[in-house]
């Protein structure tokens, strides 16, 4: 290696004062510039490098030095390190590094200095930012977060604009998601399957009571946290039960994720209720407990299709995982019945019945099963809006399906937009 690479792999370490080597590995993990073992072969050289009483380096020095990482991709580190904390500089918070990124925003973990805690900070794309709608839509659910403070929910603290920055603050949850721990192959037991989806049905509870529907249960918005609680995250698609205005703007469309979306989302029904987001509590216990989702196919709308189809029935969560007791097969069948007349009417029921199977004892509501409920079933309301004929149906999945890939290909296009609009700006600037 040249002197002058060196000379510039000094440079740009430098210029990463702020990313620590934390961070670092997990930018470079995340962009698959480098292998674990690569990482920590350099990790080690250091140590003995220092061991030898040779001068401190870097970790990012010691890669350069190595060959793991090319010169240019360490300069884009840096730029990438600096360019956020120059971007994003917030009245009272000093931001620490980039944790993740969703489909409307990128967050944070940051540090309020006027008390001293850390907290998560979610910032609005910029991309998305130059949309009024997408804005409205960003300032909706951070609203809708401070009306809910609850042990079991992530809770909102802050919001606000800076520079056309559009953020709000939450507080900083360290964890994983119980997606995480499917991802490892991890199946849950009953016992600790069953107290995560109580402290869930608590938070469904607090919401329920100021008139809220979260629509998007699923493993990747429940937190396990590193003290043993239970966080429900991200309320971006949560809507007030109360606004028919709202409620009219999104008809006919599949608000939800295709594995956990309860049939009358799916439909696009707009008088979605807390039975919506019990169906979802319930797939998700499902797949909890036997590491399958209930409902497999080749596209969203095949899965969505067997949400609602009455001739598709749900193999038992017993049968698959013979561990599992025959009563928390007929609490996961009750959360997760098509007509949602035969689900549990609120989170108390369910409590219950949670309760009940965490004290070894038999579902007290899911047990029952009354005909009179099957037969409340076909009344005329819940008729209409259950009782479709297939042909209909299937046209309105296939339609709800359609509106929900186009509302991710609008936020697609909106970035592309504000591409195109700064390379025209570029490009006559030129001339």
């Amino acid at each position: 290696m040249s002197a002058s690479t060196k000379s510039n792999a000094g440079k740009d370490v430098k210029g990463l004062s702020g990313l620590s080597d934390s961070n670092l590995e997990k930018s470079i993990l995340r962009r698959g510039l480098a292998t674990p073992q690569e990482i920590e072969a350099c990790k080690a050289l250091r140590s003995k490098l220092i061991a030898q009483g040779e001068s401190a380096k870097s970790l990012l020095e010691i890669m350069v030095a190595n060959r793991v990482l090319t010169e240019s991709q360490s300069t884009r580190l840096m730029r990438e390190s600096d360019d956020t904390n120059r971007r994003f500089e917030i009245p009272g918070y000093q931001v620490l590094e980039r944790v993740g990124k969703g489909s409307m925003g990128v967050v944070y973990k940051a540090r309020q200095t006027s008390v001293d805690r850390v907290v998560a900070v979610k910032v609005l794309l910029d991309a998305l930012a130059k949309n009024r709608e997408f804005i409205k839509r960003f300032e909706r659910e951070a609203k809708i977060a401070a009306k809910l403070s609850h042990n079991n929910i992530v809770n909102a603290i802050d919001a606000g604009e800076v520079d056309g920055h559009h953020y709000f603050v939450m507080e900083y949850v360290e964890g994983s998601t119980i997606k995480d721990e499917l991802d490892k192959g991890r199946i849950f037991d009953e016992k600790t399957a069953i107290k995560i989806t109580l402290a869930v049905t608590e938070a469904l509870k607090h919401a329920h009571a100021r008139g809220l529907i979260h629509r998007d249960i699923k493993p990747e918005n429940v937190i396990l946290t590193r003290d043993g609680n239970v966080k429900l995250a991200d309320l971006g698609l949560a809507r007030l039960t109360a606004d028919e205005k709202w409620a009219m703007s999104e008809a006919g469309m599949a608000i939800g994720t295709p594995y956990y979306i309860s049939p009358e989302q799916v439909r696009g029904q707009v008088d979605v209720d807390i039975r919506a987001d019990i169906y979802s509590l319930g797939a998700t216990l499902y797949h909890m407990v036997t590491g399958h989702v209930p409902y497999g196919g080749d596209n969203p709308t095949q899965v969505m299709q067997k949400h609602v189809d009455k001739n598709v029935i749900l193999v038992p969560p017993d049968h698959l995982n013979t561990k599992l007791s025959s009563g928390l097969g007929m609490v996961v069948e009750t959360m997760m019945a098509k007509n949602r007349e035969n689900r549990y009417r609120n989170p108390d029921d369910l409590i219950l019945d949670l309760k009940c199977l965490l004290q070894g004892e038999s579902p007290m509501i899911a047990g029952q099963k009354p005909e009179t409920l099957a037969e409340l079933a076909h009344g005329d309301s819940e008729h209409r809006a259950d009782e479709l004929s297939p042909v209909a149906e299937e046209q309105m999945i296939e339609m709800a399906a359609y509106v929900n890939m186009r509302n991710n290909v609008i936020a697609a296009l909106g970035m592309l937009l504000a591409v195109s609009v700064i390379t025209n700006v570029v490009f006559l600037a030129m001339k």
